[in-house]
């Protein structure tokens, strides 16, 4: 059976849910704790990472732990063993299970905790609440002679230009005449050394990320058959693959914020939430943000929103969105608990699609720290 290194899992990971979304100054985000350059061959999902969920870990034979919220969030000035977080990495390390964390760049991603909640909100015609990630594009034009035309838009689509929005392999074509002198010392593809000539070509326009750029280009480069081939590279207004934090949509059908207070408890599997606003009105768009929601109330009200779903409302922010006409639904910090299994089944489908053998396993830890009486 094949082995499974762990950077492979992880590689894939961020296949999905990249760094580059975290939307959260120094997040903490990506190996908290071992190594990945190991075989792996489970993985446990957690929202948290405690004693009891490391016991787990440690029960069901896991190589890493794949976490949202990290284990280590501020620098440490030490690492003691004598005090109970000390000990829980103490613990990690000697039975050599890893800590990945996957914070505000999973709440950003496509599918990820807010696409999540959403879905289990039932929530249509959903847009992004705050965006927070976009990329610039650029454009690059190539002069190719018309033979070598295909080939070389082949290379830029694979390198992966030529993709806006749902669409790839876009380009633009325009047939027109080249003109050039090769010098002493030139290796001309065509022509004479000393002869003006003259070459019908065509100019290839296509649009990609700046990040790109050195990808395509050497793309390009590589397949062009003149030694010194002419193009152009221009930086665009235009961005691409915009993404952010939170979900806005609608419900199917409008519930009185009582009802669907009832629902949220439902849907998201808590046993009471905190409701702000007339239980009676009419509610039908939803705003919807995991985790702590508190600075994110002015956009919910911006966008459109009857009633945000989010945690951790604070007691002067619940009154501000009431004076706004804001209703709110606080079903805790602790729902991102869907996570758990969006994760596992993603990795799955994504290990299974490389005919990766690694088992991921749901955690049964209850990490919600509130006991409600």
């Amino acid at each position: 059976m094949k082995k499974v290194n762990g950077n492979e899992i992880i590689q894939l990971f961020e296949s999905w849910s990249p760094k580059k979304l975290a939307c959260m100054p120094n997040d903490p985000i990506g190996l908290a704790i071992g190594t990945l350059n190991k075989e792996v061959t489970k993985v446990l999902v957690t929202l948290d990472v405690t004693d009891a969920v490391v016991e787990e870990a440690i029960a069901e034979g896991c190589e890493l732990i794949i976490a949202h919220h990290p284990p280590i969030f501020f620098k440490l000035a030490n690492l003691r063993t004598d005090n109970p977080q000390g000990k829980l990495y103490e613990k990690l390390i000697k039975n050599d299970i890893a800590v990945y964390a996957a914070h505000t760049n999973l709440d950003v991603a496509q599918g990820g905790v807010n696409d999540l909640l959403a879905d289990a909100l039932g929530l249509q015609q959903r847009q992004i609440l705050e965006h927070t990630y976009s990329e610039q594009l650029m454009k690059l034009a190539v002069f190719v002679p018309v033979e070598y035309a295909t080939t070389v838009r082949t290379a830029l689509a694979t390198a992966g230009a030529g993709q806006i929005g749902q669409y790839d392999t876009c380009s633009f074509s325009v047939l027109g005449e080249g003109r050039f002198r090769a010098l002493e010392g030139a290796n001309p593809f065509v022509g004479e050394i000393g002869e003006v000539q003259q070459e019908t070509e065509q100019k290839i326009e296509v649009v990609f990320p700046t990040w790109m750029k050195n990808k395509v280009l050497k793309a390009m480069l590589n397949v062009h058959p003149y030694e010194e081939p002419a193009y152009d590279l221009f930086v665009m207004a235009l961005e691409t693959n915009e993404q952010g934090l939170g979900r806005i949509g609608k419900l199917a059908e409008p519930m009185t914020l009582k009802q669907f207070a009832e629902f949220v408890k439902v849907q998201l599997d808590v046993p009471c939430v905190r409701v702000v606003g007339p239980v009676e009105g009419l509610v039908s768009k939803v705003a919807v943000v995991g985790g702590d929601g508190n600075k994110y109330i002015r956009t919910a009200k911006r966008a459109g929103a009857d009633v945000f779903v989010t945690g951790d409302i604070g007691f002067h922010m619940a009154q501000d969105a009431e004076v706004q006409g804001l209703s709110i639904v606080d079903p805790g910090h602790h729902v991102e608990k869907v996570m758990i299994k969006g994760v596992v089944e993603k990795m799955a489908t994504l290990c299974s699609e490389k005919k990766l053998p690694v088992e991921f396993i749901q955690s049964q830890i209850h990490t919600e720290p509130f006991t409600f009486i």
